[in-house]
């Protein structure tokens, strides 16, 4: 059994956020950095930091939280995990869904690279989609 790093960075980050935990730490791949580096840019995350430990690299994530304590708190991140490695769902540029009306991100892995729909749409090109992020 292969372990799907994908979906454990995505739990880290989901049981992270529910927790009210500043930061997170995760192994560092080609495909969880590239994930973290649109994150990074979509604004979903404050600073990315690559660490290294016993010849090992992780990246030290630090979440967007709410600063108001008065209010109850509600999560800012919503993180899907869609494409598994069990059943792989793939998806043309003309049938990418749109979360939210376009308010949320869907992330892609094309022949390009990990890309967000938007990217996607604009370069014509489809492929799997790996997670949904409102």
């Amino acid at each position: 059994m292969g372990r799907d790093t994908i979906a454990d960075i995505i739990t880290s980050i989901r049981n992270a956020d529910l927790n009210r935990k500043g930061t997170v730490r995760i192994a560092s791949t080609r495909i969880n950095e590239n994930i973290v580096k649109i994150l990074l840019g979509e604004g979903f995350l404050e600073n990315v930091r690559k660490h290294r430990e016993n010849n090992k690299y992780f990246l030290i994530l630090t979440l967007r939280h709410r600063r108001n304590k008065k209010e109850p708190y509600r999560t800012v991140l919503n993180l899907k995990r869609i494409s598994r490695p069990g059943l792989r769902i793939y998806s043309n540029y003309q049938r990418i869904p749109r979360i939210l009306g376009g308010m949320g991100i869907v992330i892609l892995s094309t022949s390009r690279g990990i890309m967000t729909d938007r990217e996607a749409r604009l370069e014509g090109i489809g492929g799997e989609i790996l997670c949904y992020i409102w």
